[in-house]
């Protein structure tokens, strides 16, 4: 198959392009500056609409599938109104430009799974929710709406549009297990907040594993959620997480100290955040890591 990426050199899309490249698949990757490559192509998300060029469509006329996972980190560094208006933008312009150039086509590609979040469901409270749960009140809730809207030119041209919300990855090379794990490593990790709240948490290569199955099953469309059927509380996480690296986790941060650090996201963090991935494994999808003593596993030995 071909595929178009965007967002290539982040932690998902690393990975996956490395699998789909493993297994023989045509990758093209979505580049901001000159092309360098055969398999790369200019493209300028920024500019939304206005960046559907000629130049993209010809680069997705005719693909199997587009893949769109760009946006700014969301702990890329610290909240203020600037980044959350950088967050917001990046994913509302660069999903806009790819879902406009898409709906330009002639030859439309097959899907266009293009990224969204846990956040969309704001704080779910203790009982895990399925897709038909409503939009949160957050600010990542209002994120994931958009960043979600923002894939309709697609949709209105026909072309089947799947939405991942994902949940944090558990990756020891980046994103929030790659600053969690040298801290507990260090023997003074610990839970955040009263460490009560739930996260929902899926291993990077069911990550990747999901997406593909997402571009390779026709039936598929909509939103699916991308947490392991297993969830877990932040204490939980972290005393698991210490026990396999044999250090303390005894320690805790206040929620005044990570507004501190991390200013607005902080909120973020100390919510119950519990999705239920029923959907994904009804339709047939298994997990490789489906408890959290697998994903504990995975990330320890990973680090290693």
């Amino acid at each position: 198959m071909t595929i178009v990426v965007s967002g290539a050199s982040g932690l998902i899309g690393t990975s996956l392009v490395g699998s789909l490249r493993a297994d023989g698949h045509d990758v093209i990757t979505l580049v901001r500056r000159e092309a360098r490559s055969p398999h790369e192509a200019t493209w300028s998300p920024q500019l939304g609409a206005r960046g559907a060029t000629p130049q993209l469509r010809a680069v997705l006329e005719g693909a199997d599938a587009v893949v769109n996972l760009s946006g700014a980190g969301v702990a890329g560094r610290r909240w203020n109104e600037a980044y959350k208006r950088e967050i917001l933008d990046s994913r509302v312009a660069a999903t806009t430009c790819l879902a406009t150039a898409i709906a330009e086509t002639t030859d439309h590609p097959r899907v266009f799974v293009s990224g969204s979040a846990s956040g969309f469901y704001g704080d779910t409270g203790p009982d895990p929710v399925g897709e038909d749960a409503p939009v949160g009140s957050t600010f990542l809730a209002r994120v994931a709406s958009a960043w979600e809207l923002a894939a309709q030119p697609a949709r209105d041209a026909g072309v089947r549009v799947v939405h991942p919300r994902t949940g944090t990855v558990a990756d020891p090379d980046g994103g929030a297990f790659g600053r969690l794990l040298p801290v507990l490593r260090a023997g003074i990790g610990g839970r955040l907040g009263s460490g009560q709240q739930w996260w929902s948490v899926i291993s990077i290569r069911d990550e990747v594993a999901g997406i593909r199955h997402l571009v390779a099953d026709d039936t598929l469309e909509g939103a699916y959620n991308f947490a392991a059927p297993q969830q877990v509380t932040n204490a939980d996480l972290t005393n698991r997480l210490g026990k396999a690296l044999h250090r303390p986790t005894l320690a805790r941060v206040p929620g005044f100290a990570l507004t501190i650090v991390l200013g607005d996201f902080a909120q973020e963090l100390l919510i119950d955040q519990r999705m239920t991935p029923q959907r994904l494994i009804d339709s047939g999808f298994q997990f490789q890591d489906p408890t959290v003593d697998d994903i504990v596993r995975g990330l320890v030995a990973s680090a290693d």
